[in-house]
């Protein structure tokens, strides 16, 4: 069996077009791997007859510097960018319509996630008829389901692409720098007027700013930011000044990663500060281009790539029930002991609970990396189905926001929020019709 994946990974590779821009899919599967890693890191667990978690940024100040390495979801959304620009502006010379290419695009997002939330739905239930403590079930079924909050903040973008694509083109990097503005003042709102009314202009930073981050994608595809180490290098040196400027001697924590109980998060929502970082990881991206791409003609790393990407969201969404399955087998059995955060002990112990994770995580790709492989019935260039499409977008980013808001704690019979989890499933499968309908009269 992995022979033959394995074999068509290779296969796909060497049939990969001169023109694609290999350096893009790199970013991506770097970006996941590196989210992976550091939520796997960040992750504390202790067992003393019943088992609790927490995170290790809490507990150890000197980690947290450490998230400018590992939060690197800013990436994702810039190769996003870039992607889906391609994306559209080639469906749109097939002849297709913004609607159709949004009702195929979201196909690869929603089918591994429909997957993730039924597999801890059905688990949740399980669990609660044998008797299992409510709480645990929804503090398992809660870590789990991490990595649906950055998700739903990049299936609106995704879904937002073709106006957002429209005003790219007519008014270039000023898009960025205008949305940058604006999460600038959202911030101000939130933190430095007093006024709690204000704090609803702050909100919208969830989505203003992965936007911001996401046009640069845009700016990258059409070459109005140029792929050369003369532009990335000044580009991440600004970046990485400004970050230092807001963070160090400034209002902004240091961590890129929410802790609880800080009235000042640079995730929740997005801040100044992570769009700092975001600037530095572009100029990066940017200033790596040639000398990737001359490594990525080769055929086994880019075999490598393609495999990951082949995967891409199924590593993501299941990288946080990995976590919840080795805390379960490595803490209860005394497999893995849990010495005080911090020493010396607990920094070599995280090595075989990266592996041991690793492991676990493979054993779910194998599962359902091939619900990601197969792709629905590709809709017509013409029909967008589109009343249809906008229907079970709505479900599904209702239900995706409900699951994020909702926070912490048993939520119902399922562990999640009820009537966000019907939302959802409601919303995916009006996609999935319309998806089949487009596809037999395409």
């Amino acid at each position: 069996m992995r022979r033959s994946v394995m074999g068509e990974m290779r296969r796909l590779a060497e049939q990969t077009p001169a023109h694609r821009d290999r350096h893009v899919d790199l970013l991506r599967a770097v970006a996941i791997s590196a989210v992976v890693t550091g939520h796997w890191l960040a992750v504390h667990v202790t067992y003393d007859g019943g088992l609790r978690g927490g995170s290790a940024l809490e507990l150890v100040p000197w980690t947290r510097p450490l998230t400018w390495l590992f939060q690197v979801m800013p990436v994702f959304f810039l190769v996003g960018g870039y992607a889906n620009a391609a994306s559209l502006s080639s469906h749109r010379e097939r002849g297709g319509n913004p609607m159709s290419w949004t009702l195929g695009r979201t196909d690869r997002l929603i089918r591994p996630t429909t997957a993730l939330l039924a597999v801890l739905a059905g688990t949740a239930l399980l669990a609660r008829a044998l008797g299992a403590d409510p709480a645990m079930i929804g503090a398992g079924v809660w870590v789990a389901g991490i990595p649906l909050w950055f998700l739903a903040a990049y299936l609106a973008v995704v879904v937002l692409t073709p106006l957002t694509h429209a005003v790219h083109r007519r008014y270039g990097l000023a898009v960025p720098a205008v949305l940058a503005a604006l999460v600038g003042l959202g911030d101000v709102a939130r933190l430095g007027l007093g006024i709690p009314e204000l704090r609803v202009l702050g909100a919208a930073n969830f989505l203003l700013a992965w936007l911001a981050v996401y046009q640069l994608g845009f700016a990258w595809q059409d070459g109005r930011l140029r792929a050369r180490r003369s532009v990335g290098l000044p580009l991440a040196l600004a970046g990485l000044i400004a970050l230092v400027a807001l963070t160090v001697p400034g209002p902004y924590p240091v961590s890129m990663v929410g802790l609880a109980g800080d009235e000042i998060q640079n995730t929740s929502p997005p801040t100044l500060a992570l769009l700092a970082l975001a600037l530095t990881q572009t100029g990066l991206a940017l200033a790596s281009h040639d000398a990737a791409e001359r490594w990525l003609r080769r055929l086994r790393p880019w075999t490598v790539v393609v495999a990951v990407n082949s995967v891409i969201m199924t590593l993501y969404l299941w990288h946080m029930t990995a976590a919840v399955l080795g805390a379960l087998a490595l803490y209860p059995t005394g497999l893995l002991p849990d010495p005080p955060p911090g020493s010396p002990a607990w920094v070599l112990l995280r090595v075989p609970w990266l592996v041991a994770l690793a492991l676990i995580l493979g054993v779910l790709v194998m599962v359902f990396g091939p619900i990601e492989r197969r792709s629905g019935p590709r809709p017509g260039p013409g029909d967008a189905v589109g009343a249809l499409t906008l229907l079970g977008l709505a479900g599904v980013l209702a239900g995706l926001l409900g699951i994020a808001l909702a926070g912490p704690g048993d939520h119902g019979p399922a562990g999640l929020s009820t009537a966000a989890l019907i939302g959802y499933f409601a919303g995916a499968a009006v996609l999935r019709f319309a998806r089949w309908r487009s596809g037999h009269r395409a």
